[in-house]
């Protein structure tokens, strides 16, 4: 990845914004060449039951895999995702959630994304996204 200037924060964002008062405000980290962060779903991320809408597991591993390049001042924006449900995610379940780069062709990267079971490490969902530069 080139390096790239730091582009405008994003407070609001659903998924890693500290101030949006209904996210999920998770914290995203560089480490090496993957980007990771944790997430605990809480009765407010039900889709059935005490089972986790696999929406919210969706917009936590596109904003794993966005913040990837985010965090190194590239601004991207999700093209095409295909996701994978392994497991049900249940209320009160903390989950990895970990993004690294695929490859990338001029304008067009391809990422990786898991979410995983804190405490056993169990596959809950991943996922391979393509992203636009901007």
């Amino acid at each position: 990845m080139p390096d790239a200037p730091m582009i405008e924060p994003a407070p609001m964002c659903f998924a890693c914004g500290p101030d949006n008062p209904i996210g999920l405000r998770i914290d995203f980290k560089l480490d090496g060449d993957t980007c990771t962060g944790r997430f605990t779903p809480s009765a407010h991320h039900v889709g059935f039951s005490d089972t986790v809408h696999g929406g919210i597991i969706f917009a936590a591993l596109d904003d794993v895999m966005a913040n990837l390049l985010y965090l190194q001042g590239i601004k991207a924006h999700t093209a095409r995702c295909e996701i994978r449900y392994r497991r049900a995610l249940r209320v009160g379940e903390e989950i990895l959630l970990s993004g690294r780069v695929e490859s990338q062709r001029r304008r067009l990267v391809v990422l990786q994304g898991e979410a995983r079971l804190a405490s056993s490490g169990a596959l809950v969902a991943d996922c391979e996204a393509r992203f636009m530069l901007e």
